[in-house]
This record gives structure tokens, C-alpha cells and sequence, in this order.
């Protein structure tokens, strides 16, 4: 999705950050387009974009379904303590704190930044329609601030995307090979030598 929304993003590059008449940082210069083969490749982009976002919607929406119908959403949406578990989490990442908060499943930072994915994909796909199509969608472009804003929002939480791939593959680094098995398999290896909590009370007995 991120690759073909930088073909077509080259059809208009347009965020910039400016101070006065001074560019001060530009998004893709002509110098990354040039390097990457970007140029000339709008048909190509839209198409792919289009394919892909059915692929993102479909399983946005199979996701969510899960979450409601199995119970799993009481996990990952934010509990009161959550904030303050999250900046402990934060403290502990940066080894400023040695001790590692307490948690069940998902631990405060993870239910934030989990909920929030799951908020970003439902505004990526609906600024998504209102940049396709502004007109048939009025109401939603209405809602967004027009064509203009939703196409700033898109690219904004294209952004929010990129960074929360980058900080989740540096904390699977720093957690270690048997984590990020754990997430790709949906099992873990543990050593025979290692005790194994017990999950609910039928497996303590």
C-alpha cells in the first residue's frame, strides 16, 4: 500500500515543510524519485493501490470481527490504568526503569498503540474513498474538512504507519528471536526447565 501510494503520490508532491520562502524538508525531492524509478508510474500505482485496499479493508474487517466475537477486544482496548502502564513501559524500554510493569496479555503501551492501528485503518480507508471519489462520497469529504484535508490525513497516517512498523520491529529485536516467532506462528517455545503458568483455574488443578 505505502509503495503504490508513492507512485501516485508523484503525480502531486506537495508537502513540504517551510519556514518563510525557505524549504527547509521535502517529502521525496526528484532526486528519491529518480533513484527509486518512481516517475511515470501513476496507472501502475492506482491500480495496485486499488487491488491492495480491498485486501486491507477485507481484512480490517475480518480482524475486528474476531476481536468482538471472541471477547478479545477486552485485551487490547485501553483500561484507566493504561496511560500510566504505558509510560512505565516506555521508562523500561529506555532502561531508565529495571523493573518491567505487570501485565496479562497485552501490556498498557501495547493496548494504545493497538486500539490506535485499529482507529488509523478505519480513517486511512475512509480518506482513502473521499480521495477516489469526493463527489459520489459528499457527506465524508463534508466530514473530513474536503478533498484537500482528507488527502493530508491519508498521508499523515501513512506516516503514523511507517513509524509504528519501525518501532514494533525494534522492540522484536531487543525482545529476542523466541518473541518474534511467538508472533508470526502463534506459539511459543518454552524450555523443559522453564514453569509454565497455568492459564485458568482448570489447568491449576
Amino acid at each position: 500500500m505505502i509503495w503504490s501510494g508513492t507512485l501516485i503520490y508523484w503525480a502531486n508532491s506537495v508537502y513540504k515543510i517551510t519556514m518563510g520562502a525557505d524549504v527547509l524538508f521535502r517529502f521525496y525531492p526528484p532526486s528519491v524519485y529518480k533513484t527509486l524509478n518512481i516517475p511515470h508510474r501513476l496507472a501502475e500505482g492506482m491500480s495496485y493501490h486499488f487491488v491492495f485496499m480491498w485486501l486491507f479493508c477485507i481484512n480490517g474487517l475480518l480482524y475486528v470481527a474476531y476481536l468482538l466475537f471472541s471477547g478479545e477486544w477486552r485485551l487490547i482496548l485501553p483500561a484507566k490504568r493504561s496511560f500510566r502502564e504505558a509510560f512505565l513501559v516506555v521508562l523500561y524500554d529506555l532502561r531508565i526503569r529495571k523493573q518491567k510493569p505487570s501485565h496479562v496479555k497485552y501490556n498498557g503501551a501495547q493496548r494504545i498503540a493497538y486500539t490506535a492501528v485499529i482507529l488509523m485503518g478505519f480513517l486511512a480507508l475512509v480518506s482513502g474513498l473521499v480521495i477516489y471519489k469526493p463527489v459520489e462520497f459528499t457527506g465524508l469529504t463534508t466530514i473530513l474538512g474536503g478533498y484537500e484535508n482528507a488527502r493530508l490525513i491519508h498521508f499523515i497516517l501513512t506516516i503514523l504507519f511507517m513509524l509504528f512498523f519501525l518501532v514494533h520491529v525494534i522492540q522484536v529485536i531487543f525482545a529476542g528471536w523466541n518473541n518474534f516467532r511467538a508472533m508470526v506462528t502463534g506459539w511459543e517455545v518454552v524450555k523443559a526447565d522453564e514453569p509454565i503458568e497455568p492459564k485458568n483455574e482448570h489447568e491449576e488443578k
